[in-house]
């Protein structure tokens, strides 16, 4: 095997397979594995994600958050270990693919417009009630 093949099979196996599909401005909670001596405990981060960075195992994703009057960011790598899960709350509609301009904002202006599924119900529950029919 030549090294550019034995690399691709490392990162391969390092990749998730159960990372939700989650886009810009959509409302995310980040359950996080955090280790203090010999406990570990989880950390839930939640905010929009802002961007979303790379390809493969360096993919990375940034979420912003305003909590008690201080905003923050934080950037997470999507393959990493220390990330014991990612819960989609809320999807987002925006027309950019960066969202760095809501950094200075606060109030009404930080607000994202919601993304329903059409019709106002899931797949499933359309395809449930066209069966009872």
């Amino acid at each position: 095997m030549s090294r550019p093949q034995v690399i691709r099979d490392l990162e391969s196996q390092a990749m998730k397979q159960n990372v939700p599909e989650f886009k810009i401005g959509d409302t995310v909670r980040v359950n996080t594995r955090i280790i203090e001596g010999d406990k570990e405990r989880i950390q839930v981060f939640t905010g929009t994600v802002v961007a979303r960075k790379g390809t493969g195992i360096s993919e990375t994703f940034t979420i912003y958050r305003t909590a008690y009057g201080s905003s923050m960011d934080r950037v997470f790598l999507i393959h990493s270990p220390r990330i014991a899960g990612i819960e989609v709350i809320r999807s987002g509609k925006v027309r950019r693919a960066k969202l760095y301009y809501i950094r200075g904002k606060s109030g009404k202006a930080t607000k994202i417009r919601e993304q329903f599924e059409a019709g106002g119900e899931s797949k499933e529950t359309s395809q449930e009630t066209s069966e009872k029919k």
